[in-house]
Protein backbone atom coordinates (compact mmCIF):
# COMPACT_ATOMS: atom_id res chain seq x y z
CA UNK A 1 0.00 0.00 0.00
CA UNK A 2 2.51 2.66 1.23
CA UNK A 3 4.49 1.43 -2.23
CA UNK A 4 1.27 2.23 -4.26
CA UNK A 5 0.89 5.53 -2.64
CA UNK A 6 4.73 6.33 -3.15
CA UNK A 7 4.41 5.57 -6.69
CA UNK A 8 0.96 8.18 -7.39
CA UNK A 9 2.57 11.01 -5.52
CA UNK A 10 5.85 10.55 -7.60
CA UNK A 11 3.25 10.37 -10.69
CA UNK A 12 1.58 13.91 -9.39
CA UNK A 13 4.82 15.28 -9.05
CA UNK A 14 6.11 14.55 -12.59
CA UNK A 15 2.45 15.52 -13.99
CA UNK A 16 2.81 19.04 -12.42
CA UNK A 17 6.49 19.25 -13.86
CA UNK A 18 4.55 18.34 -17.28
CA UNK A 19 2.14 20.04 -17.44
CA UNK A 20 4.12 23.26 -15.68
CA UNK A 21 1.70 26.02 -15.58
CA UNK A 22 4.38 28.60 -15.00
CA UNK A 23 5.04 28.20 -18.38
CA UNK A 24 2.21 29.54 -19.73
CA UNK A 25 1.78 32.63 -16.83
CA UNK A 26 3.67 34.82 -19.56
CA UNK A 27 1.51 33.62 -22.51
CA UNK A 28 -2.19 33.86 -20.74
CA UNK A 29 -1.10 37.35 -19.26
CA UNK A 30 -0.28 38.74 -23.00
CA UNK A 31 -3.53 37.10 -24.72
CA UNK A 32 -5.56 38.31 -21.76
CA UNK A 33 -4.54 41.44 -21.37
CA UNK A 34 -6.87 43.27 -23.07
CA UNK A 35 -9.95 42.05 -20.90
CA UNK A 36 -8.13 41.16 -17.47
CA UNK A 37 -12.19 40.25 -16.73
CA UNK A 38 -12.08 37.22 -18.87
CA UNK A 39 -8.88 35.86 -16.49
CA UNK A 40 -10.99 33.82 -14.52
CA UNK A 41 -12.94 32.56 -17.02
CA UNK A 42 -10.27 31.30 -19.32
CA UNK A 43 -8.05 29.70 -16.68
CA UNK A 44 -11.43 27.20 -15.47
CA UNK A 45 -12.00 26.74 -18.58
CA UNK A 46 -8.09 25.96 -19.49
CA UNK A 47 -8.27 23.57 -16.60
CA UNK A 48 -11.40 21.65 -17.58
CA UNK A 49 -9.51 20.84 -20.64
CA UNK A 50 -6.71 19.71 -19.17
CA UNK A 51 -8.41 17.52 -17.14
CA UNK A 52 -10.78 16.07 -19.44
CA UNK A 53 -7.74 15.25 -22.30
CA UNK A 54 -5.94 13.78 -19.46
CA UNK A 55 -8.84 11.34 -18.09
CA UNK A 56 -9.54 10.62 -22.10
CA UNK A 57 -5.97 9.45 -21.85
CA UNK A 58 -6.22 7.51 -19.17
CA UNK A 59 -9.81 5.87 -19.67
CA UNK A 60 -8.70 5.45 -23.73
CA UNK A 61 -4.70 5.09 -24.03
CA UNK A 62 -4.81 1.20 -23.90
CA UNK A 63 -6.97 1.06 -26.62
CA UNK A 64 -5.11 3.48 -28.48
CA UNK A 65 -1.73 1.09 -27.84
CA UNK A 66 -3.71 -2.37 -28.83
CA UNK A 67 -5.21 -0.27 -32.31
CA UNK A 68 -1.64 0.98 -32.97
CA UNK A 69 -0.10 -2.58 -31.86
CA UNK A 70 2.43 -0.76 -30.30
CA UNK A 71 4.08 -2.02 -27.11
CA UNK A 72 4.48 0.05 -23.80
CA UNK A 73 8.16 -0.58 -24.02
CA UNK A 74 8.48 1.48 -27.18
CA UNK A 75 5.96 3.74 -25.88
CA UNK A 76 8.07 4.52 -23.33
CA UNK A 77 11.15 5.06 -25.26
CA UNK A 78 9.26 7.78 -27.96
CA UNK A 79 7.28 8.89 -24.63
CA UNK A 80 10.84 9.76 -23.05
CA UNK A 81 12.54 11.02 -25.80
CA UNK A 82 9.14 13.52 -25.82
CA UNK A 83 9.60 14.34 -22.28
CA UNK A 84 13.57 14.67 -22.55
CA UNK A 85 12.99 17.64 -25.44
CA UNK A 86 10.30 18.75 -23.31
CA UNK A 87 12.78 18.97 -20.20
CA UNK A 88 15.71 20.16 -21.93
CA UNK A 89 13.61 23.32 -23.44
CA UNK A 90 12.27 24.10 -19.84
CA UNK A 91 16.33 23.97 -18.90
CA UNK A 92 16.58 26.94 -21.55
CA UNK A 93 13.15 28.42 -19.94
CA UNK A 94 11.65 28.29 -23.55
CA UNK A 95 8.51 26.79 -24.17
CA UNK A 96 9.67 24.46 -26.84
CA UNK A 97 8.40 23.13 -30.58
CA UNK A 98 6.61 19.91 -28.57
CA UNK A 99 4.47 22.23 -26.70
CA UNK A 100 3.40 25.29 -28.82
CA UNK A 101 5.16 26.07 -32.58
CA UNK A 102 5.42 29.55 -34.09
CA UNK A 103 2.11 28.89 -36.06
CA UNK A 104 0.17 27.96 -33.32
CA UNK A 105 1.29 31.18 -30.80
CA UNK A 106 0.42 33.31 -33.92
CA UNK A 107 -2.91 32.05 -34.59
CA UNK A 108 -3.56 32.13 -30.65
CA UNK A 109 -2.62 36.34 -30.76
CA UNK A 110 -5.58 36.64 -33.11
CA UNK A 111 -8.23 34.08 -31.64
CA UNK A 112 -11.08 35.49 -29.25
CA UNK A 113 -11.04 32.51 -26.98
CA UNK A 114 -7.93 30.52 -26.94
CA UNK A 115 -8.78 28.72 -23.16
CA UNK A 116 -8.82 25.44 -24.95
CA UNK A 117 -6.84 25.85 -27.79
CA UNK A 118 -3.79 26.52 -27.85
CA UNK A 119 -3.59 27.43 -24.13
CA UNK A 120 -5.42 24.29 -22.71
CA UNK A 121 -3.66 22.07 -25.66
CA UNK A 122 -0.84 21.53 -26.31
CA UNK A 123 0.26 24.63 -24.54
CA UNK A 124 -0.24 23.07 -20.79
CA UNK A 125 -1.25 19.39 -22.18
CA UNK A 126 0.33 18.40 -24.64
CA UNK A 127 2.22 15.40 -26.11
CA UNK A 128 4.07 14.88 -22.40
CA UNK A 129 1.23 14.51 -19.84
CA UNK A 130 -1.00 12.38 -22.08
CA UNK A 131 2.29 10.12 -22.66
CA UNK A 132 2.94 10.02 -19.08
CA UNK A 133 -0.64 9.02 -17.80
CA UNK A 134 -0.82 6.48 -20.81
CA UNK A 135 2.39 5.00 -19.43
CA UNK A 136 1.12 5.68 -15.53
CA UNK A 137 -2.20 3.57 -16.85
CA UNK A 138 -0.05 0.42 -17.58
CA UNK A 139 1.82 0.00 -14.65
CA UNK A 140 -0.79 -1.03 -12.43
CA UNK A 141 -4.71 -2.39 -13.03
CA UNK A 142 -8.36 -2.38 -10.77
CA UNK A 143 -10.58 0.43 -10.26
CA UNK A 144 -8.69 1.14 -7.44
CA UNK A 145 -5.27 2.00 -9.82
CA UNK A 146 -7.39 3.66 -12.27
CA UNK A 147 -9.20 6.22 -9.36
CA UNK A 148 -5.74 7.12 -8.07
CA UNK A 149 -4.59 8.30 -11.28
CA UNK A 150 -7.32 10.30 -11.71
CA UNK A 151 -7.45 11.49 -8.54
CA UNK A 152 -4.15 12.69 -9.05
CA UNK A 153 -5.43 14.32 -12.43
CA UNK A 154 -7.85 15.98 -10.58
CA UNK A 155 -5.46 17.46 -8.18
CA UNK A 156 -2.99 18.62 -10.78
CA UNK A 157 -5.53 20.53 -12.94
CA UNK A 158 -6.86 22.02 -10.03
CA UNK A 159 -2.95 23.14 -9.40
CA UNK A 160 -2.94 24.50 -13.01
CA UNK A 161 -6.41 26.45 -12.42
CA UNK A 162 -4.85 28.39 -9.10
CA UNK A 163 -1.79 28.92 -10.96
CA UNK A 164 -4.00 30.80 -13.81
CA UNK A 165 -6.31 32.25 -11.57
CA UNK A 166 -3.69 33.83 -9.77
CA UNK A 167 -1.77 34.55 -12.71
CA UNK A 168 -1.10 38.16 -12.47
CA UNK A 169 0.04 38.25 -8.87
CA UNK A 170 2.38 35.15 -9.56
CA UNK A 171 3.75 36.78 -12.24
CA UNK A 172 4.24 40.01 -10.41
CA UNK A 173 5.95 38.08 -7.53
CA UNK A 174 7.95 36.40 -9.19
CA UNK A 175 8.53 38.20 -12.42
CA UNK A 176 10.52 36.81 -15.42
CA UNK A 177 13.60 35.99 -13.71
CA UNK A 178 11.95 33.91 -11.01
CA UNK A 179 9.38 32.30 -13.52
CA UNK A 180 12.41 30.87 -15.57
CA UNK A 181 14.31 29.35 -12.52
CA UNK A 182 11.44 27.62 -11.38
CA UNK A 183 10.83 26.47 -15.22
CA UNK A 184 14.63 25.20 -15.32
CA UNK A 185 14.15 23.48 -11.96
CA UNK A 186 10.98 21.66 -13.47
CA UNK A 187 12.75 20.80 -16.81
CA UNK A 188 15.87 19.49 -14.77
CA UNK A 189 13.23 16.86 -13.14
CA UNK A 190 11.61 16.13 -16.04
CA UNK A 191 15.04 15.50 -17.78
CA UNK A 192 15.27 13.05 -15.19
CA UNK A 193 12.48 11.55 -15.31
CA UNK A 194 12.32 10.93 -18.78
CA UNK A 195 15.64 9.17 -18.78
CA UNK A 196 14.48 6.69 -16.37
CA UNK A 197 11.13 6.38 -18.66
CA UNK A 198 13.51 5.29 -21.95
CA UNK A 199 15.65 3.06 -19.49
CA UNK A 200 12.55 1.40 -18.59
CA UNK A 201 11.39 1.07 -22.40
CA UNK A 202 14.78 -0.41 -23.39
CA UNK A 203 14.58 -2.88 -21.18
CA UNK A 204 11.25 -4.11 -21.78
CA UNK A 205 12.18 -4.38 -25.90
CA UNK A 206 15.84 -5.94 -24.77
CA UNK A 207 14.96 -8.14 -21.63
CA UNK A 208 18.76 -9.40 -22.03
CA UNK A 209 20.38 -6.15 -20.98
CA UNK A 210 18.36 -6.57 -17.83
CA UNK A 211 20.24 -9.32 -16.90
Amino acid sequence: MAEAWSEHVRFAITLAAILNPFAAIPFFLVVTHGDPGSRPRVAAAAAVTVACVLVLSALAGDSVLTLAGTSLGAFRVAGGIVLLLMGLSMLGAQPGPVRQTREEASVAAQQSSIAVVPLGIPLVAGPGSITAVIVQMQRGAGAGHLAAVLACIAAVSLACWLALRFAEAIGRTLGPLGLNVVSRLLGLLLAAVAIEMMANGVKQLFPGLAD
